[in-house]
């Protein structure tokens, strides 16, 4: 039996990892966003009115917050495929402050004084279940042709038109996933804390998966995985060093970049992992020949 603490870290670390994940999709494609923070307000805001204002049951509410997050992030993506590197975070920056405010002066969601009334259905089964969906998700992915285009255009995008692979359409397709995993974060966020208020959407929380994978690292989905685990989980143990405990945490992310800059998950970190497992488990044993 988990104490409540226990259980509160467990669920946060869940909708981190969620998060970062979502941000993994479209940096798999080459495209480093920061308007996840702003897909995350669209779907928490989205989730909690559907089911307050309409009564809608939460797994409808759910799919509305992943379905509107993945719309907007598609007309945003489009004017967003004609911009790259620093151009494209300043474009998606910008873009999580129009959400922001949106939610800042709209009066049907509370407006500054914030948006409560959801019910609350975002416990630790349901948040295992979701981050076991998207996990999959990320490596069947990662595994198909298209995340192969992904991994393509990430390394060189002409490089991969010259080869054939729809540079925009393979772009748009990892934007709006990545959206809509933000926005499924944002339902599972709404539904755990039940207030929620434009300045929880800020700057910071779409900074928050973008340290994830940069910590974990960017090369597979398991680092977005490893760097939410490290983040969310190591401030808990380091609370014995009170005032000092985000000095310290920041001292530890600033060894992390110099001793391993490709994150603590790499490729090669994870086949000599499949390696040692397919050493150390038994091998089925083979039939007589013919």
């Amino acid at each position: 039996m988990l104490s409540p603490h226990v259980e509160d870290i467990l669920i946060q670390l869940g909708i981190n990892i969620v998060l970062a994940l979502s941000l993994y999709f479209p940096f798999s494609a080459g495209q480093l966003s920061l308007g996840q923070g702003g897909f995350m307000a669209i779907g928490a805001y989205a989730s909690s009115w559907l089911g307050v204002a309409l009564g809608w049951p939460w797994p409808a509410t759910f799919a509305a917050a992943a379905l509107s997050a993945a719309v907007i992030g598609g007309l945003v993506g489009l004017p967003a495929l004609r911009v790259r590197g620093i151009y494209l975070v300043l474009m998606t920056l910008g873009f999580g402050e129009i959400v922001r405010v949106f939610f800042l002066n709209f009066e049907p969601t509370g407006a500054a004084q914030g948006y409560r009334g959801m019910a609350f259905v975002t416990d630790l089964p349901l948040v295992a279940a979701i981050v076991v969906a998207v996990s999959v998700l990320a490596g069947r992915t990662a595994g198909s042709p298209l995340g192969r285009a992904f991994a393509a255009i990430g390394t060189d995008e002409l490089a991969a038109e010259v080869i054939g692979i729809d540079v925009t359409r393979a772009k748009l397709v990892a934007f709006v996933v990545g959206a809509a995993v933000a926005g499924l974060a944002g339902a599972l966020w709404a539904h755990y804390v039940l207030f929620i208020d434009p300045e929880e959407f800020g700057f910071h929380r779409s900074v928050m998966p973008f340290t994830f994978l940069v910590v974990g690292g960017m090369q597979t989905y398991w680092g977005p995985l490893v760097g939410a685990t490290v983040l969310t989980v190591l401030p808990e143990y380091l609370r014995f060093l009170q005032e000092w405990r985000l000095a310290f945490l920041g001292g530890a992310m600033i060894l992390v970049m110099i001793v391993r800059p490709q994150g603590l998950v790499d490729r090669r970190l994870i086949d000599a992992l499949g390696r040692a497992l397919r050493y150390l488990l038994p091998q089925p044993a083979r039939g007589p020949a013919g």
